[in-house]
């Protein structure tokens, strides 16, 4: 019975990380997100929305396309769900307020447990649709960086893991004739 209450949300938990992957936000700004942020006045999904991050204040516009279907469905899974308010992601005790960061580590360690992966947190989500935009853009650390909000090119490649080692790692795999 504990398993199944402890997933009970899982369609939110599900679209929190597709979001965060998507938009590679930080956890705190994925958390603060408004229904009006993605939502237009007919449920349909805003194809941007644009927030300021928490943690920098700059202005960031998200790029809601690659999510489009995963918010479709949940829209629908909150009106069956009847979870009326105006957070995208509320807490299912108290849907006056948006989940917290604490109660999604939980989600994660707990999905991380069943997995058997002991590194899930709530950076994961930012980190993996970083290094998945990196490695499918050909390496574009500019776009990688312009989309994490990060101000260098280092903070990102140290973001992204890439030090020295894993450079010369991957310069190893490389053929100069």
């Amino acid at each position: 019975m504990q398993q199944n209450h402890s997933f009970r949300a899982g369609r939110r938990s599900y679209t929190i990380f597709q979001v965060g992957k998507a938009t590679l936000l930080r956890v705190s700004d994925v958390m603060k997100l408004k229904k009006t942020d993605v939502f237009n006045l007919d449920g349909t999904v805003k194809q941007t929305a644009f927030i300021h991050d928490q943690k920098t204040g700059k202005g960031n516009t998200l790029y809601l396309k690659p999510v489009q279907q995963d918010l479709m469905i949940y829209h629908a899974w909150l009106i069956q769900q009847n979870m009326n308010s105006e957070w995208l992601f509320p807490s299912t005790s108290r849907p006056d307020r948006p989940i917290t960061e604490k109660q999604f580590y939980k989600i994660m360690a707990r999905v991380g447990d069943l997995l058997g992966i002991n590194y899930l947190g709530t950076h994961t989500m930012r980190k993996t649709g970083a290094y998945q935009v990196y490695t499918q853009s050909n390496y574009n650390i500019g776009l990688v960086m312009h989309l994490l909000n990060h101000s260098s090119e280092a903070m990102t490649l140290t973001y992204l893991g890439l030090d020295q080692a894993s450079r010369e790692t991957m310069l190893d795999q490389i053929d100069f004739g």
